[in-house]
């Protein structure tokens, strides 16, 4: 099996199979796959294979799954929304999108050892898939990391590496575990084919494309259950992007397809203190503030920030921070009708409730909300 090619967006570099450009850039597919025929009838659409169903948009084959069915869409009468239960994944979070399909191009290379820094959700999900795949891994993760997290790694057979300091110093210390392998491969290497060694290949939630290529299947699930018809907003947390950019690439390829009409409008929600999209965009008074509550989208720098930009810009979105209290007040909330969430979910619909105080969103306008983890993990 050979997994597909990967190209720079920013200098057209092409590789076989690398964790980021020479030039410094993440890396995306060079072929993107879309389906060619009409519009397929909602009623009849086979998807028993879960999010796989959608194989016609993903570069990747399904080399390493445990069965990801499609997450339910249902009415939020609270809220006046749909939400999407992302949390009843295999793992526990919507992250199981983009390890089943990173960890089947992993197992399509014939890595042996894969590495992944996280501070909970994608850790837990990359190791459990690798366990799934018999693929060794290694997590970096914060020392701070919530002890269900860390125990479910543990479980899953990988080794978690802890690390102090903030958040942006546990990827320092997993790239700085890369490229000393990288290195290290490098003698010896010779030819086109990717060199695969021992704690040497990233599975990284923020640069991997694989990993959006699985993300991206939110909205073709969203579009199938609202019967090829997209909503006016999908609201959603926003750290690294990985599923805000997930869902815009989904939205993209199903109007490239001619399956939709119009994009959504993508508003992000960001912790405060930690919202570099929203300083982007509104200033840094807009982003200021304090979010312990959303420990797990506490990123300053997202390798894709000018990505979630342009997503931003070409969906007529926007991005706000919360801060903790709000955060707070609607974890209660969800818990106390039925959802059953981790404290960085709620940021999602925390954002919906001020994006409408505000006036960027009408009162009648149609919106979905992803519910993005479990709360069984904290």
């Amino acid at each position: 099996m050979t997994a597909p090619s990967l190209r720079c967006p920013d200098c057209g570099a092409v590789y076989a199979d690398r964790w980021r450009c020479e030039c410094g850039q993440p890396l995306d597919y060079a072929d993107r796959p879309l389906p060619d025929g009409p519009t397929p009838d909602p009623a009849a659409f086979d998807a028993r294979d879960g999010l796989w169903s959608f194989a016609e948009f993903i570069p990747e084959s399904p080399l390493v799954t445990l069965g990801e069915e499609m997450t339910p869409l249902v009415d939020a009468d609270g809220w006046d929304a749909q939400f999407k239960l992302e949390y009843v994944f295999p793992t526990g979070s919507f992250k199981d999108r983009g390890a089943t399909t990173t960890v089947s191009r992993a197992a399509a290379l014939g890595v042996d050892t894969l590495v992944e820094d996280s501070s909970g959700n994608a850790g837990v999900a990359i190791a459990t898939y690798a366990a799934r795949a018999g693929i060794d891994a290694e997590i970096y993760v914060p020392a701070s990391v919530k002890d269900a997290k860390l125990t479910a790694i543990r479980r899953a057979g990988a080794t978690p590496v802890e690390t102090e300091g903030p958040r942006q110093a546990t990827t320092e210390a997993c790239i700085d575990a890369v490229e000393r392998a990288a290195r290290s491969a490098a003698d010896g290497a010779s030819g086109d084919e990717p060199r695969v060694t021992r704690a040497g290949w990233y599975a990284s939630h923020a640069w991997n494309p694989a990993f959006f290529a699985g993300t991206a299947t939110v909205a073709y699930e969203t579009a199938l259950q609202r019967d090829w018809e997209a909503p006016d907003a999908v609201v959603l947390p926003l750290g690294h992007g990985t599923l805000f950019l997930g869902a815009y690439r989904g939205f993209s390829a199903l109007r490239g397809a001619g399956w939709i009409d119009e994009l959504p409008r993508l508003l992000g929600a960001q912790a405060a203190g930690y919202a570099p999209i929203v300083e982007a965009l509104h200033g840094a008074e807009a982003a200021a503030g304090d979010n312990d509550a959303a420990d797990g989208i506490q990123i300053p720098e997202p390798v894709r920030r000018d990505e979630i930009l342009q997503a931003v810009d070409d969906s007529d979105g926007d991005a706000i921070a919360l801060g903790s209290d709000a955060v707070e007040a609607e974890l209660a909330d969800l818990h106390a009708a039925g959802f059953y969430t981790e404290p960085t979910c709620a940021v999602a619909p925390a954002a919906l409730r001020a994006y409408r105080e505000r006036g960027v969103l009408d009162g009648d306008e149609d919106v979905v909300v992803p519910l993005t983890g479990s709360g069984l993990k904290t």
